[in-house]
C-alpha cells in the first residue's frame, strides 16, 4: 500500500492564512458562486495558477501563495485540488463546462 510522505509546512501563518482563504471558496453557502465564475471563464477548475492569479481564491491569496516556498506552495496546491475532487456531484455535473476544460 503507498503512504504518502508527510511534509513539513515551513512558513505556518502564510500558508493557514491562504489555506482560509481557499477553505472559504470552497464553503458551501460560496461555493457555486466560485464554479460560476470558473465556468463562464475560458479556465478549467484544475487551473489553480489561473484561478489564484484573478483573485478568485481572495484578493491576498496571490501574493500569499508567492511567499511561500516551494513545499508550501505545493502543499497549497494539492490541498486545492482534493476540494475541487470533493464537490458534490450535483454541482460537478451543474457546472461540468468548468471540469473539462483543462
Amino acid at each position: 500500500m503507498l503512504e504518502q510522505a508527510a511534509i513539513a509546512v515551513v512558513d505556518v501563518e502564510k500558508y493557514q492564512q491562504l489555506h482560509a482563504l481557499i477553505d472559504a471558496v470552497f464553503a458551501e453557502r460560496d461555493v457555486e458562486l466560485f464554479l460560476d465564475r470558473v465556468g463562464r471563464s475560458k479556465f478549467g477548475i484544475r487551473s489553480f495558477e489561473a484561478i489564484l492569479e484573478r483573485g478568485w481564491l481572495g484578493k491576498q491569496a496571490a501574493g500569499l501563495f508567492h511567499g511561500l516556498p516551494v513545499s508550501d506552495q505545493a502543499l497549497t496546491r494539492e490541498r486545492y485540488l482534493e476540494l475541487v475532487e470533493a464537490v458534490s456531484p450535483e454541482l460537478r455535473f451543474r457546472y461540468r463546462k468548468a471540469y473539462t476544460l483543462y
